[in-house]
């Protein structure tokens, strides 16, 4: 498979720009890997297509106030930073994305917040746009991340809209979030209202939970043709016992595995036994999935509609066929199906 093979007649029309009024009231397209039949429904529906006993696995990672305005020493001129990862705890350093990158140098520092409350020196230049911050904070490591939070702004991917909104805080992130370290949201697991787990309870259905910390990485261009000459950065991730051992009980007794986004299938592909069961794990990620590849862990997955010449779009479409799910896409476009982050979903069965 090449890069080219997955770009469509895509318009930015097709992104949402918000989220719907109800998590659960996104359209979701079904697509059947078997027949290729494609149903139109409600994401509310979904529960009608599992059993008792059937499985989901979210990603519970929490999104956190990655983005920060500041200013450099001396010249004040008004910088973009974008908290990536924390290297150190006891250091307070952090790899960041730097806007504008050419403008900042090691040794300058960098101040934020009303009366410059937090300040930044930089260390290292990581890549081309990044860099490594010391902060120099004096309180205790809670105390700097209630700073770092304050200040911080939900980081809504640019290409949603410019402008973040009251209700981002909520909307971005999944109601289920509950261990602190993405850039981005599992977007997938958005579409999930209280009420609607609520619903699969009833029914049986149940839920295990493994963490992804989503990081840019996940959406970075594909700048080579030869896809197998494209590599992912590494992310961190934690498969529990527990739930490995609900995965693979579902599995031996013939039951549905559904993923809850493409964060999920990269999780539960990168620790795998030999027999296809889930291994629990600890550590990090880069895996790249595009076709041709062979799942082992699940059957189903619910994802959104990606951007063209995405991973994501090459994950779903290795998951659910490529011809199938290209041919998905357009009947999605027609039908005026919403794209992106606060888009519509779709069901592969």
């Amino acid at each position: 498979m090449k890069l080219s093979q997955y770009y469509y007649n895509f318009s930015p029309e097709l992104l949402a720009q918000y989220p719907t009024e109800h998590r659960d009231d996104s359209r979701m397209l079904v697509l059947h890997r078997d027949t290729g039949e494609i149903e139109h429904r409600h994401f509310k529906d979904i529960i009608e297509y599992f059993d008792e006993n059937d499985v989901f696995i979210f990603n519970n990672t929490k999104v956190f106030p990655a983005r920060l305005y500041g200013n450099k020493e001396k010249t004040g001129a008004e910088i973009e930073i974008f908290l990536l990862r924390e290297l150190n705890k006891d250091l307070r350093l952090w790899d960041v994305l730097v806007e504008p990158a050419r403008k900042i140098r090691i040794g300058n520092k960098l101040y934020f917040g009303d009366d410059d409350a937090l300040v930044a020196e930089v260390i290292d230049n990581t890549t081309s746009r990044g860099r490594t911050l010391r902060f120099l904070y004096d309180g205790s490591y809670e105390e700097f991340r209630e700073v770092l939070s304050q200040m911080g702004e939900t980081p809504l991917p640019r290409w949603v809209r410019s402008k973040v909104e009251p209700l981002d805080e909520e909307r971005y992130q999944t109601i289920y979030a509950k261990v602190e370290g993405a850039v981005a949201a599992p977007t997938a697991g958005l579409h999930f209202s209280k009420h609607l787990l609520k619903r699969m309870e009833i029914k049986g259905i149940e839920s295990a939970e493994v963490t992804l910390h989503v990081g840019l990485g996940n959406f970075r261009t594909v700048d080579v043709e030869d896809l197998t000459k494209h590599k992912m950065d590494s992310e961190q991730m934690f498969i529990s016992e527990e739930c490995a051992e609900k995965v693979n009980k579902a599995k031996k007794s013939g039951n549905r595995v559904c993923a809850i986004g493409t964060t999920v299938q990269r999780s539960i592909e990168s620790s795998v036994s030999t027999t296809g069961m889930l291994k629990p794990y600890e550590g990090w990620t880069n895996k790249f999935i595009f076709a041709p590849y062979d799942f082992n862990v699940a059957d189903s997955m619910v994802s959104n509609f990606h951007l063209p010449g995405s991973t994501q779009l090459m994950m779903v479409a290795a998951f659910g066929g490529y011809d199938k799910v290209m041919a998905a896409y357009e009947i999605a476009i027609k039908e005026g199906y919403r794209f992106g982050t606060y888009g519509d979903a779709m069901l592969i069965l």
